[in-house]
């Protein structure tokens, strides 16, 4: 724990509670984070090729099921990807934000479950766990700030539930 130790030094009277978390990495994480973070934010979005995006996400430690499509120019998390959890056949259109924490808050995880899809430019802020139930709808521009359930379509900023469909596919009020 070298990089905390030069925390300590340059930082007289801190506690360990009170150190970042990023200077509680190993060098070799510090350097394992930069590579990723260098995938998941300049290679992975702007790899034409779906496959290959996917496949570079999932290197970086992503959690993302079978039949999944993720569009270009999306920005995962980078900082806590076991954080980030994509279930089967996903549907994540083009410019899709992803932010699991920030300043003075936990690290956060947002599930997104089977079937569900995204619209173009939606932004998922976990100020708390957020979960995308199963086969939800996000209206593109949506600002998703809480869990979204199973069978809805949500639309808007901040994001609300406009239609609920039940299990058997009846749409209710």
């Amino acid at each position: 724990m070298l990089l905390k130790l030069f925390y300590k030094l340059t930082h007289k009277g801190v506690s360990d509670e009170e150190i970042p978390y990023y200077y509680k990495r190993s060098i070799l994480g510090e350097v394992w984070h930069l590579i990723r973070k260098g995938i998941c934010q300049n290679i992975a979005p702007n790899c034409v090729l779906t496959p290959v995006r996917i496949a570079l996400y999932r290197l970086c430690g992503f959690k993302i099921g079978k039949n999944v499509f993720i569009g270009m120019k999306c920005y995962f998390d980078d900082v806590c990807p076991e954080n980030m959890i994509i279930e089967d056949n996903v549907g994540i259109s083009y410019g899709v934000y992803f932010s699991c924490h920030g300043r003075k808050q936990g690290h956060n995880k947002i599930i997104i479950r089977n079937d569900a899809h995204l619209g173009m430019r939606c932004t998922v802020l976990a100020r708390q766990d957020i979960e995308i139930g199963e086969k939800a709808m996000v209206g593109a521009m949506s600002f998703v700030n809480k869990s979204i359930p199973a069978y809805t379509t949500a639309v808007g900023v901040p994001c609300e539930v406009i239609k609920n469909e039940g299990y058997d596919g009846s749409v209710k009020p």
